[in-house]
């Protein structure tokens, strides 16, 4: 039996968790997140690439869990340019 080992990280505003798992080959994203106890509510990707929780791992990835933003990105350019130059 073949086994690999992934990490599943999840970056919270006040700490950032990080587990290592050592789980069978052809483990999916799903079965990583059950296997560390983190429920799945938001976006999740593998090194900054959104996939879905069926997608298989390989090993040595970094199953990222993304949450949602505070301020959408557009908009916080928008208020910048519409303040006066200093």
């Amino acid at each position: 039996m073949v086994r690999i080992r992934v990490e599943v990280i999840r970056a919270l505003p006040e700490r950032q968790d990080l587990v290592a798992l050592d789980l069978e080959q052809g483990a999916t994203v799903r079965m990583a997140l059950e296997a560390a106890g983190i429920a799945a509510h938001h976006a999740v990707g593998v090194y900054g690439r959104r996939i879905s929780l069926d997608a298989c791992l390989a090993d040595g990835d970094r199953v990222e869990i993304y949450r949602p933003l505070r301020v959408d990105p557009k908009e916080s350019r928008r208020r910048s340019a519409r303040r006066p130059a200093r």
